[in-house]
């Protein structure tokens, strides 16, 4: 159900903002701002109609996060500069995420039939800590990288609304696989947003809209973090190769199709589990497998 808080309007994407879609947001004010366009195709294509659209931010380059970009090629895109180049090219895309040939052979029809690609340049990017007039309306533009490099959270100090982003409070737990991501940051992002007065909070994904203070939800999500590496220790007792690990299905619980997709997730969140056990002197490696040190 669409939500209206003064100007922002929350926009609920379809199957409950569960991927491969996300919840968007609407700021009806001087200038038409729509966040994150992924959420109903339908939908989206009539606010483009009426009352319109005039500029459109993406809180991160996610491809469940500018599925329906599309629909509004004619329009001036912003988005971090740290996140602008993975949507400069297909190739560009693929190399962000860190896929290998294998992957990037199931993903690229993928990223064009499913998800809409098209190459696209920022007219305009978001700067961290700024604050944008968008007619009427104050946002501020919160760095809370980890996810991506460049995430970006949206803070509307009048309305006491916070835009979350990525950082959706969900029982999955935080993405942090990409080439750029990273897991401490993700932590301090996380940290950070806990820390803003809101007295609405709104993620891009599942329950979507907060309306109390989420409180313990933030440890929750937290922990699925530290939850993680402890089942990787465990593992890592006997010295087990990258391809091992994505066969314990850590992260996914069992091996689940399609394979492309769920192994490459596996992989890409433990493979950087393993890279921070690694810099802590935790986890050691031998050239072929890793174990505790």
């Amino acid at each position: 159900m669409e939500q209206t808080f003064g100007p922002i309007r929350f926009i609920p994407g379809s199957n409950s903002g569960r991927y491969p879609h996300c919840h968007s947001l609407y700021i009806e004010a001087g200038l038409k701002v729509l966040v994150d366009p992924a959420s109903d195709r339908k939908r989206l294509a009539e606010l483009r109609d009426r009352p319109g659209v005039d500029k459109v931010w993406l809180s991160h380059w996610h491809e469940d996060h500018f599925k329906d970009l599309d629909l509004f090629d004619d329009k001036e895109l912003w988005i971090s500069a740290e996140d602008a180049p993975p949507l400069a090219s297909l190739d560009a895309l693929l190399d962000a995420y860190g896929m290998n040939a294998d992957e990037r052979r199931s993903w690229e029809p993928l990223m064009v039939q499913s998800f809409h690609f098209k190459p696209r340049k920022p007219g305009r990017v978001l700067n961290g800590q700024e604050v944008v007039d968008v007619g009427g309306v104050s946002v501020e533009v919160i760095p809370t990288p980890g996810h991506t490099p460049g995430h970006c959270a949206l803070w509307f100090p009048e309305q006491e609304v916070l835009f979350l982003g990525d950082y959706d409070l969900s029982k999955f737990g935080p993405w942090y696989g990409d080439r750029g991501s990273d897991i401490d940051d993700t932590i301090a992002s996380v940290n950070r947003l806990r820390t803003i007065p809101a007295q609405v909070w709104i993620a891009a994904h599942e329950q979507g809209v907060f309306q109390n203070e989420p409180g313990e939800l933030w440890d929750r999500y937290l922990q699925i973090i530290y939850q993680r590496e402890q089942k990787l220790l465990d593992l890592l007792k006997k010295p087990l190769t990258l391809t091992d690990i994505v066969e314990a299905r850590i992260i996914y619980g069992r091996k689940r199709e399609p394979a492309n997709f769920f192994d490459f997730g596996e992989r890409a969140l433990m493979g950087k589990h393993v890279q921070r056990l690694m810099r802590k002197g935790i986890v050691v490696s031998d050239g072929a497998a890793y174990s505790r040190a």
